[in-house]
């Protein structure tokens, strides 16, 4: 069982790898408080979504941002792209948009008197893709490349996109006019699926008294530079994660599979797309090992969306995020009587 609240510091240290200290240096925790903080300034009580995007983007995945217009997703993603430096991007999608509106194309140059290739907006270090349902799926699959080999093919020539590179979508409610699905095979190229939500009533109010004297994301200062990101990348893939909890992760996954509530259950790449995030998550956290919190904090925003639900199942009520909580609460987490090997 998940140890509870009065022994959990007694219990976590048995997930510890040997010979490693609990915690990373003081600087590199340092940095990602200051961001947070920074990211908080502008973007006001969603301290956890913030967290959860700092995971996702830690464990070189892409992001979707899902819910109601007016909440924030677009201040978040420039916060983001403000604090960490590096070349942002921001590709507004319309129902017109073409696939060589993202990627780039060859286009005539008069002075050489030749096609050169003019390089699209994907090709930056962190890309928003604004309502990225509002375009039709011919350009929505211009990023599945991207998403996921980190290179673009235009006229028959690849290239690679810079380092590091993530992709964060928001998207609109699909019962709003002019959308389309995503299909699930993009769907599966998204580490999370998050939702903002809508502030509190104080958070609201501070907004509101703040007025024009709230600083703006244009105003946030970067904290690192692109090179010390893929460091941090790399530190936090290299988090231990216990035999035991690597066992719990593939009942889940499995069990998702066997469900018969569910059409589809989560694939290969969604089991090593939550174990990255939750090695990420305990590096947010400043701990050099996984425990069970993480898994269970990360197993929503990572799983919920790639799973399929059958219409009868969805008439009873049922949703992907309801199964899956029922699946994690079915499967025990089991407890290590000894320390396991590294998996870093």
């Amino acid at each position: 069982m998940i140890p509870n609240q009065t022994t959990h510091e007694q219990n976590t240290s048995v997930f510890q790898s040997p010979g490693d200290a609990q915690s990373w240096p003081e600087t590199a925790s340092g940095l990602l408080r200051l961001m947070i903080t920074r990211i908080n300034s502008v973007f006001v009580g969603k301290n956890e979504v913030v967290v959860q995007v700092m995971a996702a983007l830690l464990a070189g995945g892409h992001i979707l941002l899902e819910d109601v217009p007016g909440v924030g997703k677009t201040l978040l993603v420039k916060a983001l792209a403000r604090v960490m430096g590096g070349d942002f991007r921001r590709i507004q999608f319309t129902s017109d948009m073409m696939p060589a509106d993202v990627v780039g194309g060859m286009v005539w140059d008069g002075k050489r008197g030749e096609l050169v290739f003019r390089r699209g907006p994907l090709m930056a270090n962190i890309v928003l893709a604004d309502e990225i349902n509002r375009t039709p799926p011919r350009t929505q699959s211009a990023l599945l490349e991207a998403m996921e080999e980190r290179s673009v093919t235009a006229d028959g020539e690849t290239m690679r996109l810079p380092k590091p590179f993530m992709l964060l979508a928001t998207q609109n409610p699909l019962g709003d006019d002019g959308t389309y699905p995503l299909p699930e095979a993009q769907l599966d190229r998204f580490m999370m699926r998050l939702s903002v939500g809508y502030p509190s009533a104080e958070d609201e109010l501070f907004m509101l008294e703040c007025g024009e004297g709230k600083l703006q994301a244009e105003e946030l200062r970067p904290v690192i530079i692109p090179e010390e990101w893929l460091r941090m990348q790399k530190d936090a893939q290299s988090v231990h994660i216990h035999t035991a909890l690597l066992t719990y992760a593939v009942m889940v996954i499995h069990a998702t599979r066997s469900t018969p509530e569910l059409l589809l259950g989560a694939s290969p790449r969604a089991t090593r797309d939550w174990m990255r995030a939750a090695r990420a998550t305990a590096y947010v956290a400043g701990r050099r090992f996984v425990i069970p919190e993480d898994i269970k904090a990360t197993a929503g925003p990572v799983l919920a969306h790639r799973l399929i639900v059958k219409d009868e199942a969805l008439a009873q009520g049922h949703s992907a995020a309801s199964l899956l909580s029922r699946i994690l609460d079915e499967a025990a987490v089991p407890a290590p009587t000894s320390q396991g090997g590294r998996n870093g």
